[in-house]
């Protein structure tokens, strides 16, 4: 118990300067509504064992830690070890904090507990995981978004050289883009 509480107190320090609302010295423009993205913010969705689950507002070149904290931070309990805190985070992200009882996957590259291959996170050791996909074609992958930034869809895959619609159809549930 008193781990968890202290972890849970690393976690909100951690997310200092981070916080569902604008900090002081946050830029927003007096038009701009609610639903306008903020160049310097990300919006991230951050479930499950936390404080506050639901969208938080964190600045550009945040990581999960971040994130969590912004959502009040980790409930006990929490698997945190299910989940790579010091992984960065995109805009548009949801980050899922698993609880007790709840079944764990293996890190795929994700964000969070279970789910597909994330294009935008994964190295290229575990894109081969993928059917069809050797280590030629998953440093393809891996070069395309270093080059091109994020995979905005999964289609956007067939952009790589190697990869047509009979391997997209091979993996097109294996993969996700956030």
């Amino acid at each position: 118990m008193v781990l968890g509480l202290a972890l849970t107190a690393v976690l909100v320090g951690a997310g200092l300067g981070t916080s569902a609302d604008p900090q002081p010295g946050t830029s927003t423009s007096a038009g701009s509504s609610a639903g306008e993205p903020h160049p310097e913010t990300l919006g991230v969705h951050v479930s499950g064992w936390v404080a506050t689950p639901g969208v938080v507002r964190i600045a550009e070149g945040s990581i999960v830690a971040d994130a969590v904290a912004a959502a009040g931070g980790a409930l006990e309990g929490a698997l945190l070890e299910a989940v790579n805190l010091a992984a960065p985070v995109l805009d548009g992200d949801h980050i899922e904090i698993p609880g007790p009882g709840e079944q764990i996957a293996v890190s795929d590259g994700s964000v969070g507990s279970g789910g597909p291959i994330s294009l935008n996170r994964a190295d290229a050791a575990t894109l081969e995981a993928l059917p069809g996909v050797g280590p030629v074609l998953a440093e393809r992958i891996a070069a395309h978004r270093e080059a091109n930034g994020p995979f905005q869809t999964v289609e956007d895959l067939l952009e790589v050289p190697g990869i047509g619609e009979a391997k997209l159809a091979a993996i097109r549930d294996l993969v996700s883009v956030p």
